[in-house]
């Protein structure tokens, strides 16, 4: 019997210890339920976090890591019941460590009930210690497309992003114009790889102008082309519309395009055929078009920037990118990203800012978005040297760019100079009289209470800064760059003799 039974090669699935295998993965595991308790945690997971089994089992994720709700990848998948795939991700758990792992994240059902969550962790200073490491230049290679970035290089784990992330994704799959809109420095060129390395265009050529670096005289045959005679030095070469066929093609800058040339582009665009200069030949384009704004589409063809029927073309759907500064709970991701991007680049060994780096992150407006965050990082970190953690000294050279949060709206405080009163003297009902009525900004009431706190605790401690940091809970450079950001003036709280 024992012989038939062999030969038979069954296999009783029922009778398989999944979870002994799953606990000698090398690997880490942890299969969670729908709340984020903690139901199986094996050895791989317990050496990457520094957390003995024991002590993790019963417990929710928001307990050993430093994770919320909203940037755990196993609470945002038991809430939207989707995987999330290979995804970069740096956390740290409570007791300190940091984490560099590359994690995917599976919703676990019965019949159609989701009932947990299992996640793979993957070490990635392990895989990157196992593997040679390239030089700095070649760390970032090209796809063979003219691509870099897919949507697994876009960083944030917000609902908002990923409703951004899934909007983007959905468009890739269509023929049909996608505009990009995003202030400068929000990735527009990273969602244009993104969506084109997704659609199924991705094994055609990407191309991507930038309508603001080319001269105006030039646009026109770069677009389109030129044929031999058309003016002086004419020359038979395809258009990057040509160059693109089949393909996606990014024009970046849109508003920088003179009007004229946009009327040409929106023929091209109807007709799906171009005419290079001087010539009477049309070609036909299978193009796909990404475009990208740097402000609302409708206030540009309002400032003649942008024709209307051009827009309606490019614009069938719109992937508005949000600005740094109302995404605010990404910096930390971003941050370790940066992190370690520049620690292969400059040598350096570098962990995490400081919690006082943290908290002046979380209230500057950040007007160049990622781009600027990420060079201030960058300069930073060439200033580090051996420090593990980045502490206000090194981002001193850049801290005169920052501008505070309202530097921009009308409410701004005055300059005041020495001789004025403090604000702190002023009654409190004056302080938040918008606030039942929400006259004002969100960001204006909350600067406003910052401000009346910064003031009272100077006022409090006659103007030492050294006391008045003490009793605020926060460094004595970052109260510095308070007073400056709210144009203060210490002399003001200094007891009068």
């Amino acid at each position: 019997m024992g012989n038939a039974k062999a030969a038979s090669g069954l296999l009783n699935m029922n009778q398989i210890n999944f979870l002994s295998v799953l606990d000698h993965l090398d690997d880490g595991v942890i299969i969670a339920d729908i709340n984020g308790v903690i139901q199986f945690y094996n050895q791989a997971q317990s050496r990457i976090d520094g957390i003995l089994s024991e002590k993790a089992m019963g417990l929710k994720v928001t307990d050993i890591y430093e994770l919320s709700n909203r940037t755990s990848m196993i609470m945002q998948c038991a809430r939207h019941q989707q995987a999330i795939k290979n995804r970069i991700f740096f956390y740290k758990t409570l007791s300190g460590k940091i984490a560099n792992t590359i994690t995917s994240v599976y919703p676990l059902f019965d019949n159609d009930t989701i009932t947990g969550v299992i996640c793979f962790v993957k070490d990635y200073e392990q895989l990157r210690r196992s593997i040679p490491v390239p030089a700095a230049s070649e760390c970032r290679s090209t796809l063979g497309n003219g691509t870099q970035y897919t949507f697994n290089d876009l960083i944030g784990s917000s609902p908002d992003f990923i409703r951004v992330k899934e909007t983007a994704q959905k468009a890739s799959i269509s023929p049909s114009p996608i505009m990009i809109q995003g202030e400068t420095g929000t990735g527009k060129e990273l969602f244009a790889q993104a969506i084109h390395n997704f659609s199924p265009r991705q094994k055609e050529k990407y191309v991507a102008v930038n309508c603001a670096a080319i001269p105006h005289y030039l646009m026109e045959g770069m677009l389109f082309g030129t044929t031999r005679g058309a003016f002086t030095g004419a020359l038979d070469k395809p258009g990057l519309f040509e160059t693109a066929h089949k393909g996606t093609l990014f024009l970046d800058e849109l508003l920088a395009m003179p009007m004229e040339l946009q009327a040409k582009l929106l023929r091209v665009i109807q007709e799906k055929q171009v005419r290079r200069l001087g010539s009477v030949k049309e070609i036909p384009l299978d193009v796909k078009i990404i475009s990208s704004v740097s402000r609302d589409p409708r206030v540009a063809i309002r400032e003649n920037r942008l024709r209307t029927d051009l827009y309606y073309r490019l614009g069938v759907v719109m992937v508005k990118l949000p600005p740094l500064r109302e995404r605010l709970d990404s910096i930390r991701e971003l941050t370790i990203h940066f992190i370690e991007k520049f620690n292969q680049r400059l040598g350096t060994h570098v962990q995490e800012i400081s919690r006082e780096v943290r908290e002046l992150f979380q209230v500057y407006q950040w007007p160049g978005n990622i781009r600027e965050l990420e060079h201030l990082i960058e300069g930073a970190m060439n200033l580090a040297g051996q420090e593990k953690i980045l502490g206000m000294d090194p981002f001193t050279p850049g801290l005169d760019t920052l501008e505070p949060m309202t530097s921009s709206t009308p409410e701004s405080p005055p300059v005041r100079t020495p001789g004025d009163t403090p604000l702190s003297s002023a009654p409190v009902t004056s302080r938040v009289a918008g606030l039942p009525g929400l006259s004002r900004p969100l960001t204006q009431i909350q600067a406003d209470q910052e401000r009346n706190a910064v003031t009272d605790a100077l006022t409090a401690c006659q103007g030492n800064v050294t006391k008045a940091a003490r009793q605020l809970g926060m460094s004595r450079q970052l109260l510095h760059y308070k007073i400056k950001k709210y144009q203060l003036c210490r002399v003001d709280f200094l007891r009068r003799k």
